[in-house]
């Protein structure tokens, strides 16, 4: 398989043929939120399968039987065909979305209705080091090829879903900030119980205290790779990748241990020119 019969171009990030196709795409586009409903917005390999079950514990006040579906059911991806046989338009508020597109993509609907956001973020260089690992093992993608060219590819934005750079910066430079809330892998790394908290106070979601350690304690990388339902959720056609390689170690700085010093100094260029504008602090600077 080429990369020309994997992926197609869509508003200028490169999608998967198999999960995004004309039909899909059209229903994504003409999507109708409700004011109510709650998107998990991440660039992949940033934490998107962990923040799809924190969420859901966090608006079931904790009921550990939200976690019972596959994770593509419970939060499904927007733009992605799993969707087709789920009847969103008749799920129960809030309604709980997934999505990996940037912000300047969402439908017409989404800034009309402005729902809330909670946008994940990674560091780049542990991002780059997971997809590494990721698209090598899983059977449905592309083999990166040697580390320093798919280097290359990353800091061009030549990936699926594109540009780092500019996914985070789509969703940090977006309007109806009161809408939206950014929290890094890191912090929630650092800090699981403050930033499950921070989540609820961001949805007006009142829990104890106990309850919040409780849903943080399940959630702990440990103890999520536990959980059937977070492997069962990766759609058939990502087989063969085993669960120990889709969830591989839920650290960070990880890429010390992948990127060579070169490699290392090469992104902290870009990095630097790409984000010289972007005034966000992040918890790994």
């Amino acid at each position: 398989m080429t990369e020309a019969e994997l992926f197609f171009m869509y508003k200028g990030t490169y999608v998967l043929h198999g999960t995004h196709t004309p039909e899909t795409l059209k229903y994504f586009e003409e999507f109708s939120f409700r004011p109510d409903d709650i998107i998990i917005a991440t660039y992949p390999k940033s934490g998107t399968t962990w923040s799809q079950e924190i969420v859901p514990l966090i608006v079931s006040g904790g009921d550990p039987t939200c976690l019972q579906s596959p994770n593509w059911e419970r939060v499904p991806w927007l733009e992605e065909c799993q969707k087709f046989s789920l009847n969103l338009e008749e799920r129960p508020s809030p309604r709980l979305f997934t999505t990996h597109v940037q912000y300047n993509m969402m439908p017409p609907s989404f800034f009309q209705v402005k729902p809330r956001v909670i946008n994940v973020m990674r560091n780049p260089k542990d991002v780059f080091t997971s997809a590494f690992h990721y698209f090598e093992k899983a059977s449905y993608h592309l083999n990166p090829g040697p580390q320093n060219e798919f280097l290359h590819k990353f800091l061009d934005g030549k990936v699926l879903h594109g540009s780092w750079f500019d996914h985070v910066k789509s969703w940090l430079n977006a309007e109806d900030k009161e809408h939206m809330m950014h929290i890094s892998y890191e912090e929630m790394i650092m800090d699981l119980k403050d930033s499950v908290s921070r989540i609820a106070q961001f949805l007006e979601i009142p829990l104890d205290d106990e309850v919040i350690k409780n849903i943080a304690d399940r959630c702990l990388f440990k103890n999520m790779r536990t959980n059937s339902s977070n492997f069962s959720m990766v759609p058939p056609e990502m087989n063969g990748v085993s669960k120990s390689e889709f969830m591989r170690k839920g650290i960070t700085g990880d890429w010390k241990n992948q990127l060579t010093v070169a490699e290392a100094e090469c992104f902290d260029a870009v990095y630097k020119d790409q984000m010289k504008d972007v005034k966000y602090k992040f918890a790994w600077d």
